[in-house]
């Protein structure tokens, strides 16, 4: 994608992995934008949980619903710190036609997701936008975070199915593809570990590792633990609280867990199950705790794309050699920075 190509174009014919800020959000904006001046584009949905005070992200829906598009924004009143500025913004928006649904009653919206539905000769066809960071111009500088564009209807189907239960909040769906909370994440995360579990009984390739700002779940803890105890191999890169204990023999001995803290804010959440050699990536807005599982609405979403997988597994490596800024999590809680050769 670049500045003279449309990213609608490219986005149909495949996958698109955005690193941010190593690339740049102004693509996302572009991409609305596009999507809000295209004659063929019928309607745009969104969730957003914090937007920047000057959000272009915002000009661009509001110049959607001018052009006649059915403009569809999910709002998070309880955004911690948020929540004024996102107040303002609803009534913003309803002031210029945008339908705005404030939310799941008794839960967060923290999903970062949107929806664009374009008209393709007498059928339609959706494109994706699904992250693990904001909507939101400032932070997009300031935190790693990923943002895949797609149009792979096994993930645009349901997405949509999303919005769905936004609309109508007892409207619940069976997800093959993406990973939602609060209906599914638990029981399909247990699912995908024990998968691992079962490799490593069988003597197949079998690992995890886990990249997320915080780990603070018991019952996931729990089965990691579990799967430590069948020889799966677990590495973990947990910027903030985690609360497993790594490397304690006959306990954890196969955990091993960092935290890099740096120039940016680590905020990207991926998982990795090694799937007996063919291995399954996610990205995803939630971390393993008990309110991201159970309290939130969120999305993971499988990346089925070899190159993007690539890409992301490159990611990993990098980080997990890193020996400037990553320091070890262990029993000691010393938090000794990781100091190794590289070659």
């Amino acid at each position: 994608i670049d500045m003279d190509r449309s990213i609608i174009n490219v986005v149909a014919k495949k996958d698109v992995l955005l690193f941010l800020p190593y690339h740049s959000f102004s693509f996302i904006i572009r991409f609305i934008r596009e999507a809000a001046i295209d004659p063929t584009v019928l309607s745009i949905k969104i969730s957003l949980y914090r937007v920047a005070k000057e959000s272009r992200i915002i000009s661009a829906l509001i110049n959607a619903a001018k052009n006649g598009k059915a403009v569809t924004v999910v709002v998070e009143l309880q955004a911690r710190f948020d929540e004024e500025n996102n107040i303002q913004w609803t009534n913003r928006l309803r002031a210029e036609g945008v339908k705005v649904i404030h939310g799941v009653e008794g839960l967060k919206v923290h999903s970062k997701i949107c929806l664009i539905t374009r008209r393709e000769g007498k059928k339609t066809k959706d494109y994706a936008i699904v992250g693990t960071g904001n909507f939101h111009e400032g932070t997009a500088k300031l935190y790693t975070d990923y943002q895949l564009l797609t149009s792979d209807k096994r993930i645009t189907k349901e997405i949509a199915q999303v919005f769905e239960f936004f609309r109508a909040n007892y409207l619940q769906f069976n997800y093959d593809h993406i990973i939602v909370s609060p209906h599914h994440t638990r029981a399909k995360l247990i699912g995908l570990v024990d998968q691992e579990i079962e490799n490593a009984k069988k003597g197949l390739p079998s690992g995890i590792t886990l990249k997320m700002n915080s780990l603070s779940d018991l019952a996931m803890i729990d089965k990691l633990y579990e799967a430590n105890r069948y020889g799966v191999k677990i590495k973990l890169i947990v910027r903030g609280i985690c609360s497993i204990i790594p490397q304690v023999p006959g306990f954890s001995e196969n955990i091993e867990a960092i935290s890099i803290v740096d120039r940016y804010l680590e905020h990207s959440r991926v998982f990795v199950f090694t799937n007996a050699g063919e291995p399954k990536y996610y990205i995803s807005s939630a971390d393993w705790m008990n309110r991201n599982i159970d309290y939130r609405v969120e999305v993971a979403v499988p990346i089925y794309d070899k190159r993007i997988q690539k890409q992301l597994h490159d990611h990993l490596h990098i980080m997990w050699l890193d020996n400037v800024k990553s320091r070890v999590l262990n029993q000691e809680q010393d938090n000794a920075y990781k100091k190794h050769l590289t070659n």
